[in-house]
């Protein structure tokens, strides 16, 4: 429990980038709901009998035999992380001066499509970046945009098209089956293929099971299987909804693609029945797949979030509504208008979270998604300001939860005090894991 003074000294160490703070100084721990999940006991003992041979492992079996069965996908390509599998597809088949639509691309996956030259091309619907609309699908793709990306770009020069479930950069609002049918209209239209960013695809199944008419009789796995049954491949971080504490995959359906990738990762993964994995690894995420499909944990996970939703709304601070799976997102723009988005009002609330109660958060706005101006001015803002708040899987109690929510609501009655910062060092890719800022002085300006 480290005290505010502690708090203070551990934030100017790490130059006020809450990525920089070493997990100690931390009391609560929402930074990222990636492997810091509390595995089963099922899965520690699954670990045990994990085979370690270098190729043919029999764990690797029984991983791909999991990840067939709820995917359908043909090729299973394992990797040491999601970033990993996006890495590896992206080299595969994008290539410079392509354009890769998502409906909201997240931090590494813009990334590695930027890394290639390519463009990548978020196509939310309208809705989706307003936080205060309230629907049940704000995480579906602009389907009239889809169409005219094509048109105007020409099929050729778009490899592929992604759609992230549940939609991680815009409040974690899930897709509708629906709106996925349309998307694959469209990519059968054009010859294109169709991927997910799976990563969460077992909170998005949920959401259509409750919102979504004609699916409620249905079981997540079930609903899962059909979500899948519309693309033609899929990456995934196994340390979001494979319950893992590391791990992820490529999978799809073409023998070419699947190839390329296996070449790919025997030069930068390792071998293809272990791709950067422990065999215990690989044990650990077979079983956390199937976990993560239970009706019963996930009604419990979807009900904890939005429990922390409602007591912060409740008390009359702006989140995006309604709240997604896995993170409340607190509107850092609605809290904060007198911080303008070049001096980050998401990092500013951020920072504060943690020096007033140990609380960390992490910044999803102009830091991690803005386009910094080659000629010295003004950031191009994101498109939001937001404050994510994961919460790790089968980790807290109700307890801590309502100790976030004192937090929450002590931070935002000092909201017109707070003052912004400025980036002193930044990376050319990511800038927001390592860039270290500032404080703004009263009167002062941003960069």
């Amino acid at each position: 429990m480290p005290t505010r003074d502690q708090r203070e000294t551990a934030l100017e160490a790490a130059g006020y980038n809450l990525f920089g703070l070493r997990a100690d100084k931390v009391i609560i721990d929402l930074l990222t709901d990636s492997g810091t999940g509390a595995m089963s006991s099922a899965q520690w003992a699954g670990m045990m009998l994990g085979d370690e041979s270098y190729a043919g492992s029999r764990s690797f079996y029984r991983f791909e035999d999991t990840v067939k069965a709820i995917t359908g996908f043909t090729d299973v390509i394992p990797t040491h992380q999601g970033r990993a599998a996006e890495k590896i597809l992206f080299t595969a088949i994008v290539d410079e001066g392509d354009v890769v639509p998502n409906n909201t691309h997240f931090d590494t996956t813009r990334a590695n499509v930027e890394y290639q030259g390519a463009e990548a091309r978020d196509l939310v619907n309208a809705e989706g970046t307003d936080p205060a609309v309230i629907l049940p699908f704000k995480g579906n793709m602009d389907i009239d945009e889809l169409r005219r990306t094509f048109e105007s770009t020409g099929a050729d020069r778009v490899p592929l098209v992604m759609v992230t479930v549940t939609n991680n950069s815009g409040g974690g609002q899930p897709v509708s089956m629906q709106n996925l049918r349309e998307v694959r209209e469209v990519c059968d239209e054009f010859d294109t293929p169709l991927f997910l960013d799976a990563c969460r695809f077992a909170e998005n199944a949920w959401f259509i099971k409750v919102r979504e008419p004609g699916y409620e009789d249905k079981t997540p796995r079930e609903i899962a299987h059909e979500m899948f049954s519309l693309a033609d491949g899929c990456t995934m971080s196994a340390k979001k909804d494979g319950l893992a504490n590391i791990g992820g995959f490529v999978a799809v359906n073409d023998s070419d693609v699947a190839a390329q990738c296996r070449n790919l990762l025997i030069l930068t993964e390792g071998f293809p029945t272990y791709g950067g994995l422990a065999g215990y690894d690989l044990e650990a995420v077979a079983r956390g797949l199937e976990e993560v499909l239970d009706e019963n944990y996930l009604k419990y996970r979807i009900r904890s979030t939005e429990y922390l939703a409602e007591k912060v709304y409740a008390a009359g601070i702006p989140i995006v509504r309604p709240p997604g799976g896995h993170a409340v997102y607190l509107d850092a723009q609605a809290l904060l208008p007198h911080i303008p988005p070049y001096e980050y009002p998401a990092q500013t609330l951020a920072v504060e979270l943690y020096r007033n109660g140990g609380v960390r958060g992490v910044e999803i706005g102009t830091v991690m998604f803005g386009r910094p101006d080659p000629n010295g001015g003004p950031d191009e803002p994101a498109a939001m300001e937001l404050v994510r708040l994961a919460i790790p899987r089968r980790t807290y109690t109700q307890s801590h939860i309502d100790y976030v929510a004192e937090v929450v609501i002590d931070v935002a009655s000092e909201a017109e005090a707070m003052r912004g910062y400025r980036i002193v060092e930044q990376a050319p890719w990511l800038r927001h894991f390592t860039a270290r800022f500032e404080p703004i002085a009263p009167g002062g300006g941003g960069s």
